[in-house]
């Protein structure tokens, strides 16, 4: 079976909830790391034979939006596209699943990616196609509905949001607060840090912002990272739920991003001209109840290195998506480290959710971006990547890097 090189990755940076990148839609997001794909990697865009872009609050407003960014980017007509969603997953399952393409010889090339504009997802109503009989319509917003069910109530109860599978880990983990908020001050140091070394000059493409009246802006630096972040002013912030451990400041943002690379049989690259930054080596899946979806990367980690065996010891960077700080630290525990210290120097390196953003599917192809620019950096030979998705689940895949 043929080996999954990952050629030309790059990112937006990613905007704040109703930030920077508000205006710009969807499509544009997507259509802005599919133009630079082909600009960077040199691809005849012939050659292209699919593209994988997960969205995981979609809309009818952009159909099947691998088609429709394809198209927007101007890539040929004769090359189709789709849309799949794993949740906060989707962006790694699209690169899985071109990989998997791309390994059985369904095709040779195939772009992947994912793309969230969070400050743009709707609210809806179920109740208008035939008429209310009576009353007002109910309104929902797809970003909060899409958090509460996750699961199927009558099997497992209500679960009413992320936040509390987060206070369950916090619980079930004994994570204090000052543990929490320790852990997403390091996450912003380490993004900062990050920007200030120039380490997201290569993997970053700068977006055009519309302007109503005036040229568009130029949008380039992640805006959600906060440099200046202690402890003492995160110990300010009030609780989401009472006598809680979560924070606005000690959870994942809510944003606006887009990432894609290609992805290309490796004995096409000579023949393509094109230079692979690394190979998936295995990935898989697995779930875990949905009132501690946070859990997922350990079974899902378990899992891979049962398959790859490999093992904590033999990897140079470990990427986990931050969904909460609570949730990277119950983690942790159930990887067998009771003191975060014995990763530090491999995990999240650069910052993640916390700091960088999650800007939900395009989050897994960021993350896969960040870890193998960072790895040729180090000169390292491998990279896990893995994430906690919504409704009980969790990913997890192993690269090598291409020094």
């Amino acid at each position: 079976m043929r080996r999954a090189a990952i050629v030309a990755p790059v990112r937006t940076p990613v905007g704040t909830f109703g930030g920077s990148l508000r205006p710009v839609p969807v499509e544009d997001l997507a259509a802005t790391v599919i133009k630079a794909v082909v600009e960077r990697s040199g691809i005849d865009p012939g050659r292209i034979e699919d593209v994988a872009m997960a969205q995981s609050y979609a809309n009818s407003e952009t159909p099947s939006i691998g088609r429709w960014a394809a198209l927007h980017a101007g890539l040929p007509v004769a090359v189709p596209g789709f849309q799949l969603d794993r949740r906060c997953g989707g962006g790694l399952q699209a690169v899985v699943t071109a990989a998997m393409m791309v390994q059985t010889g369904a095709a040779d090339v195939v772009i992947a990616g994912g793309v969230e504009s969070m400050s743009n997802i709707e609210h809806y109503s179920t109740q208008v196609r035939w008429g209310s009989r009576s009353g007002g319509v109910q309104l929902y917003d797809r970003l909060d509905r899409g958090r509460e069910r996750s699961q199927p109530e009558w099997r497992f109860g209500r679960i009413s949001g992320m936040i509390e599978t987060a206070e369950n880990l916090a619980r079930d983990y004994d994570i204090s607060r000052e543990q929490a908020d320790a852990y997403a001050v390091r996450s912003h140091h380490r993004a900062a840090a990050a920007w200030e070394a120039g380490a997201f000059a290569e993997e970053v493409v700068p977006v055009q912002v519309p302007v109503r009246r005036g040229d568009p802006v130029t949008f380039s630096r992640d805006e959600g990272i906060r440099p200046d972040s202690d402890v003492e002013t995160l110990a300010g912030l009030r609780t989401l739920t009472p006598g809680g451990t979560v924070t606005a400041g000690n959870s994942s943002q809510q944003n606006d991003a887009a990432a894609a690379c290609l992805v290309v049989a490796e004995d096409k690259l000579d023949e393509l001209g094109l230079e692979p930054l690394g190979f998936l080596v295995g990935w898989a899946a697995a779930g875990c109840e949905p009132a501690t979806m946070g859990l997922g990367p350990v079974p899902a980690v378990s899992r891979l290195f049962a398959r790859t065996g490999v093992g904590f010891d033999d990897l140079d960077l470990v990427e986990l998506n931050e969904a909460f700080a609570c949730q990277v630290l119950a983690v942790l525990k159930g990887w067998g480290f009771d003191d975060p210290a014995e990763l530090d120097d491999r995990l999240n390196v650069n910052g993640s959710g916390i700091s960088l953003g999650h800007p939900i599917a395009a989050t897994g192809v960021r993350m896969l971006t960040t870890m193998l620019y960072e790895l040729r950096r180090r000169g390292g030979r491998y990279g896990l990547e893995t994430m906690c998705v919504g409704g009980g689940q969790g990913m997890a895949a192993l690269f090598e890097g291409v020094s």
